[in-house]
Formats: C-alpha cells, sequence, structure tokens
C-alpha cells in the first residue's frame, strides 16, 4: 500500500515572527537623546533656576538662562534631540516666553511615553490620548484664566515682571518691565489693536553704566558719532532731515580700469571736475533747507569722502554716515519720511523734521540722538546700558522677552497665574478626566497629567525646597479648590500667586502644552531613521 504523504501545514500570518526590535531601539533611542537636552535645561527653569556659561568655538561666552538661546548655542547632533532645539525656538516665535518650560514639559511627557510603550501600549494609541488631553488642557487653562484690558497698567507690568523675575537681570526687573509695557503700548496700532510688530520697537546696546540707566526715546538712537572730520556741526535744531541711499563722492566706472593721467593739467581738470560734481550735489540738497544727512551704508565706493565732509561742513550740514541698510525702514517710518535713491528725486516734501538732533557722550564713546520728531511714526527706541558685554547681551534678551510678554496679552487678553498653579490644577483635572475615560486612553491621560507636575517639582527643586513635600502640598491645596495656590520660592511656601502678583499671560501656557504634545507625538511615530549619504 503506498503511503500517503500528509499534506504540510501552511504557515498563517498569525504564526510569522516580526522582528520590531529594531523600530523599538530607534524609538527608545530618540526618546533617551531628547529627555538628555531637556534635561540640560531643567536647572534653567523659574526665578532660582541656574545660569549656563556658554562657551562658542570663536571664543565668544554667552551667560544665560533663556532656554531658546542655550538650546540653539548648543551643537545638537541627534535628529530627534534637534527636535527639542526646534521645539524651543517655536515656543519663541509664537509666545516669545516659556521656552525652558515647553521644553521641560516634552521632556516629562517622553519620560511617561517611554514608560506606556514598555507596557505594550501602541505608539499611535499614546499620540491620539495625548492629542485630545492637550486640547482638554488648553480647556482647563482658558476658564482658569482672567481677563485684562490693556488700559490696565499695573497688570500688564506684573505680567512682563514675572517673566524678568527668571533672568539673569531680575534684580532691574521694577525698571525694565515698565519699560517694556510702555514701548509696545506706544507702537500699538488703534486700527489693528490685536498686532504689535516687534520690529517697531529697536534696541540699541552701548557699554557703560548700568542697567539702571537703560531709558525709553521718543525718537532715534544711533550708536555712532556724527562724522565731523571737516568740523561740521555736531548738533541741529529745527533739523529738516533726509534719508539718501546715493553716494556724495565722485563716480567710479562700472568696470574696473585704471586711467593713466601724463600731465598735471590733466590731473587738475580732474580734481576740478570731481569738485564741481560734488559742489552741485550740495547745492542741490541745501536748496530745499536740509541741514541733516543720513547717508546708507555703500558697498560699491565711499558714501562720503573728505573733500565731500569738508563741502557738507562749510554748508553747515550735519552728516551721519554709514547707516545699515536694514535700519532704513525704521528710520524712515519714524521720521515719516521718503528715503531718496538719487540727487534728482531730491526734494523738501521727501524730508523728515524734528526739533533737535545731536551728539551725546556716552560711556566711551558717543551716540546720536533725534527726538522732537514731527508726525512721527508708531515707533519707538530703547537704549540699553550695561557695565560689560554679557550683562548687556542678557539684558537686551531679557527685555525682549518681556516684550513678548506683552505682546501675547495685546494679541490675547487673558493672564494665568504662575509659580506651577496652572500645571498643578490642569494635572488635578486631567487626572479625574482620566477616571471616566475607557481602556488605553484612561491610563495614557493620567500619565500626560502627571507628566505635568514636572513643573512645580522642578521650581521647587531649583529654590532649594523639599519637592515631594511642596507638591504634594499643592495637591492638597488644590483639592479644597483653591486653583490659584501656587509656590512662592522668595518665602519658600505656598500662598495664592495671583496675590503675589506673578502672572503671566495665557497664551503662553497654552502654546507650551501644544508645541510639547506635538513635538512628543512626533517624535513617538517615528520608528526608523534612514541616513542619507
Amino acid at each position: 500500500m503506498a503511503a500517503i504523504a500528509a499534506p504540510q501545514p501552511r504557515a498563517s500570518k498569525t504564526e510569522s515572527y516580526v522582528d520590531n526590535k529594531r523600530k523599538e531601539d530607534i524609538r527608545h533611542a530618540n526618546i533617551v537623546s531628547a529627555r538628555s537636552v531637556a534635561s540640560a535645561v531643567r536647572t534653567s527653569l523659574g526665578p532660582k533656576g541656574m545660569d549656563k556659561m556658554i562657551s562658542t568655538s570663536s571664543g565668544e561666552v554667552i551667560i544665560t538662562n533663556d532656554g531658546a538661546t542655550i538650546l540653539n548655542k548648543m551643537e545638537v547632533l541627534q535628529p530627534a534631540a534637534k527636535m527639542l532645539v526646534e521645539l524651543s525656538k517655536s515656543q519663541d516665535s509664537a509666545a516669545g516666553d516659556g521656552t525652558t518650560t515647553v521644553v521641560v514639559i516634552a521632556g516629562a511627557l517622553l519620560e511617561q511615553c517611554l514608560l506606556l510603550l514598555s507596557h505594550g501600549i501602541h505608539p499611535t494609541v499614546i499620540s491620539d490620548s495625548l492629542h485630545k488631553a492637550s486640547i482638554k488642557a488648553v480647556d482647563v487653562l482658558t476658564a482658569m484664566a482672567v481677563p485684562v484690558e490693556l488700559s490696565d497698567r499695573d497688570s500688564l507690568v506684573k505680567s512682563a515682571s514675572t517673566s524678568l523675575n527668571s533672568k539673569v537681570v531680575s534684580q532691574y526687573s521694577t525698571l525694565l518691565a515698565p519699560l517694556a509695557v510702555d514701548s509696545v503700548l506706544s507702537v500699538v496700532d488703534p486700527e489693528k489693536p490685536d498686532m504689535v510688530d516687534l520690529r517697531d520697537i529697536k534696541i540699541v546696546k552701548k557699554l557703560g553704566g548700568t542697567v539702571d540707566d537703560t531709558e525709553l526715546v521718543k525718537g532715534l538712537v544711533f550708536d555712532k558719532k556724527v562724522s565731523h572730520a571737516a568740523g561740521g556741526p555736531t548738533r541741529m535744531e529745527n533739523a529738516k532731515i533726509a534719508v539718501i541711499q546715493f553716494q556724495i563722492s565722485p563716480p567710479k566706472t562700472d568696470i574696473e580700469q585704471s586711467i593713466v593721467v601724463n600731465d598735471y593739467t590733466q590731473m587738475d581738470r580732474i580734481l576740478k571736475e570731481e569738485r564741481n560734481y560734488i559742489l552741485g550735489m550740495i547745492k542741490k540738497i541745501k536748496a530745499t533747507g536740509c541741514n541733516v544727512l543720513l547717508i546708507q551704508k555703500s558697498i560699491l565706493r565711499d558714501a562720503v569722502t573728505d573733500l565731500s565732509l569738508h563741502y557738507l561742513a562749510k554748508a553747515k550740514i550735519l552728516v551721519i554716515k554709514d547707516v545699515e541698510r536694514d535700519e532704513i525702514e525704521f528710520i524712515t517710518k519714524t521720521l515719516n519720511c521718503l528715503p531718496i535713491a538719487n540727487i534728482e528725486h531730491f526734494r523738501a516734501e521727501k524730508l523728515g523734521y524734528a526739533d533737535l538732533v545731536e551728539e551725546v557722550s556716552l560711556g566711551d564713546g558717543k551716540i546720536v540722538k533725534i527726538t522732537g520728531i514731527k508726525d512721527m511714526g508708531r515707533t519707538t527706541t530703547v537704549l540699553v546700558r550695561g557695565s560689560n558685554q554679557l550683562v548687556l547681551d542678557e539684558a537686551e534678551r531679557s527685555l525682549h522677552d518681556a516684550l513678548c510678554v506683552v505682546r501675547c496679552l495685546v494679541s490675547k487678553k487673558f493672564l494665568i497665574a504662575g509659580g506651577g498653579a496652572p500645571e498643578i490644577e490642569l494635572s488635578r483635572q486631567l487626572g479625574a478626566w482620566a477616571k471616566v475615560l475607557h481602556g488605553m486612553e484612561g491610563y495614557c491621560v493620567r500619565a500626560f497629567a502627571e507628566a505635568l507636575e514636572v513643573i512645580p517639582y522642578t521650581l521647587a527643586e531649583n529654590a532649594g525646597l523639599n519637592p515631594i513635600a511642596i507638591v504634594t502640598e499643592l495637591r492638597n491645596r488644590h483639592a479644597q479648590g483653591e486653583i490659584n495656590a501656587g509656590i512662592n520660592v522668595r518665602k519658600g511656601q505656598i500662598t495664592n500667586i495671583l496675590e503675589e502678583n506673578v502672572v503671566q499671560p495665557l497664551l503662553v501656557s497654552t502654546s507650551a502644552i501644544t508645541l510639547a504634545t506635538e513635538c512628543v507625538r512626533m517624535i513617538l511615530k517615528i520608528d526608523d531613521i534612514v541616513t542619507v549619504r
């Protein structure tokens, strides 16, 4: 009897082995490297946070605790860690403040994701749950927020002070905060009340003095001296100002060539032509009544020569040369005049008018101030002083953050408590919401809620307090209904943080949570890195 061969069982799809090890390894490596970036800036969070000294390859030294600056200067090679650097840049452009907070929240969320992944929850489920939790978090924050009016100057100053209190120049917050508020309010256009362009606020840095000498100037400030090599004026009242983009110097040929002069009469003729050419230009300028010239920097040839400066001095015209090309727009907007590109277009209606243009000695250098501008545009200038370059740069960065905070309040007129209060309240409310949700979603939302506790925990840790005791007490106070209870790092205890004037714009908190969640979801979804050579 012939043996009948038993049919071979076909391998079903469920039995086939799929190696997911590489995907898990890449995801794990991404999360670990991104978390290490977050932990690097974590110590600089809050008013008692530490500062970082950054030494660049060129030998430049920067001292700061601004998250965006620290991350920007770090040389990060791992692609997922670079995403955290981009995240802090996004927060900087969206809100201007909270650049450290957003990275710390992202790091805490990634830590929780690692835990959820180790429990076997699929990355897509975690990602969708985080998205839902972030939408709910924004709703909770909006419900907590207190509306604010732009006429309420005190509230704006309080929020700018809160931003400045965590900076290196925190001792000067009483001076810089009102200055930031006044400068933003002075550039708000009544026709577009929700829009503020920070390019309308020019920050001029001048070494010397202390940060206390920083001032708001209603007009223009140039960090250069008047060109008076030929004995021209250094002060001009009732100034008629022209911004010119052409050169007051002898013309050059378009192509590179040399002219051979073999007779001194030819030499005299060339010099005479040059003199006549320059004199003709200056006569046209003087005929319009112009007595102050702002000359744009020229690449092709000298904007002014010694000869033209001599004739301008004779004509009693004050000259400021080497004005940068990118400053022209700001200057013309401030002076309410038009830039003049050609001598043929030089007319009186294109001039700007001011009461006074003068050269002022400041520290070891000089500056030029233009004040009392007639029909001045909606711009303002802040003159920042500092005893050394490091303090000066940090004062500028801190002032920029304070300006951004006020800008946030102009575009979204809501304030929220600081000091870890919103994060702990979010954690409590999301934790309660997680209990209502079914299945994996509940686990993921609870993890999101726990991650938010990293902010009050870090604030307490950086202030030298007992973080576990503080956060536990904070939870207890919020459970009793004190939604504005936060960490007062000065007193080292928990108080009603709104009464302590520790406030921040709603936009800073909402954008931090939304952007951090977006970044974490992106990192979670990556399961392979393909390198293209």
